[in-house]
């Protein structure tokens, strides 16, 4: 059974991916981005996780760390994938075909 920090943990990670993809399309955003920063999602949309990652954020900051805050009104459902039409095939010598 999946304990509360589990939890946490796995919706961070989604927002993390839909985060890095939100950089790609604004690249301006990446340049407040560095190695010390710690990237801190608030979503507006789950109160729990916004309260647990508010917690750590206060104790990064507590120890002198930077704390980049993303506020998040919503995240719409995922979409499995956006290929279509996919074919897979492991032989090279017809991977040049179409």
């Amino acid at each position: 059974m999946e304990n509360a920090n589990d939890q946490f943990f796995a919706k961070n990670s989604k927002l993390s991916t839909e985060f890095s993809k939100y950089v790609l399309e604004h690249p301006e955003i990446d340049e407040l981005l560095t190695d010390e920063t710690i990237v801190v999602f608030l979503p507006k949309f789950d109160e729990k996780l916004r309260a647990f990652n508010l917690k750590i954020a206060k104790e990064v900051e507590n120890q002198g760390g930077q704390v980049l805050y993303v506020k998040v009104k919503e995240m719409l459902p995922s979409v499995p994938t956006r290929l279509i039409g996919v074919e897979i095939d492991t032989r090279q010598e017809t991977a040049g075909r179409q």
